[in-house]
């Protein structure tokens, strides 16, 4: 549940880093379920700036680029923006571009940079319960890792251990935010919004804080850096993905025994989803019909791209499955379309 107030702290904050002259022509080519559209739609409206909705996401901006030439900003996640440098897609007057939703790889921010045009690549994080953008970095080509940066304006980041206490620079916490950004809670679900929003002990107004579920740590030059969920979760093309959802759907296979789901990053950098099954049938194949069997229970973006049989799956001494050992897919793995 977001409150108008929320939305109104990240416009003021987007109008005072972004100039009226990059919001001025910005690209909306996310779609309005996803909380990036909040940005591309509302901020470079609020100054008075023109919004180039985009259908179908990148699919009409690589079939028909002429139709954004003017367009100053581009605002999406890494996996679109990688398409878009493919096919030579990117407006001829896009100088800035933001990125959001999902780790930026460096490799990706040198290739921007190293595109004609972009001056300016930005990388936002943000969940939708701290109303889209909680954190800012201006990249830069070169860096080892790339950070998620420093609060905006308004919000206030917490790295803590497990008994919410501060950690030190460099030292591994959970991410929790709080600030003007942070909304009401989820609809309908009290016990839910209990556990992830929780009353912030560095804050004498009696206001909460977000648990985030996800892993950073500080930088010495005070960025964070994003490791990791603390959880099953990960994000696919900027949709947030439960490992344990997926796994539960190829387990109701009649001919699967056990399924293990684990994100991996493909040859571009981007993270995909690998299944690795083990078959009722001793060394069994996949069952051919597995990627139809997912698509009927899960959206497309969560059924995995890759599909592997295993006679067992490896486990560490305390007898779990060691997910760091799960083989690469072989060529021939991907799923049909």
């Amino acid at each position: 549940m977001i409150e108008h107030s929320q939305v109104v702290a990240m416009l003021s904050w987007a109008g005072r880093v972004f100039a009226d002259g990059e919001l001025s022509q910005t690209l909306a080519a996310t779609s309005v379920s996803f909380d990036l559209s909040v940005f591309e739609i509302f901020a470079p409206l609020s100054v008075g700036g023109t919004v180039h909705l985009v259908p179908d996401n990148a699919l009409d901006l690589i079939a028909h680029p002429g139709r954004y030439a003017d367009v100053t900003l581009v605002n999406t996640v890494p996996s679109v923006v990688r398409e878009l440098l493919a096919a030579g897609a990117i407006p001829p007057r896009a100088r800035t571009v933001n990125l959001a939703g999902e780790p930026l790889a460096p490799g990706l921010v040198a290739e921007l940079y190293a595109h004609p045009v972009i001056g300016v690549v930005n990388n936002l994080y943000g969940p939708s319960e701290d109303t889209t953008y909680s954190t800012h970095a201006v990249t830069v080509a070169g860096d080892a890792r790339t950070p998620i940066g420093r609060p905006v304006d308004g919000t206030r980041a917490h790295v803590l251990d497990g008994s919410l206490r501060p950690v030190v620079v460099g030292a591994v916490g959970e991410l929790y935010l709080s600030g003007a950004g942070v909304t009401r809670g989820y609809h309908a679900r009290p016990a839910l919004t209990a556990g992830r929003y929780l009353p912030d002990p560095f804050s004498s107004d009696g206001s909460r804080m977000y648990r985030t579920g996800d892993l950073v740590r500080w930088r010495p030059d005070g960025q964070l850096e994003y490791l990791g969920r603390a959880d099953g979760q990960v994000k696919i093309r900027g949709h947030r993905v439960e490992l344990g959802e997926v796994e539960e759907v190829l387990r109701r296979h009649p001919r699967v025994s056990e399924a293990v789901v684990v994100a991996r990053p493909d040859v571009t950098g981007s993270l995909r989803l690998v299944g690795y099954v083990v078959a009722h049938e001793a060394g069994g194949d996949v069952p051919s019909d597995l990627p139809s069997h997912a698509r009927t229970w899960l959206p497309d973006f969560m059924v995995p791209s890759a599909l592997v049989a295993l006679r067992e799956f490896p486990l560490l001494p305390n007898g779990k499955i060691d997910r760091s050992a799960l083989p690469d897919p072989e060529p021939g793995a991907d799923r049909a379309s």
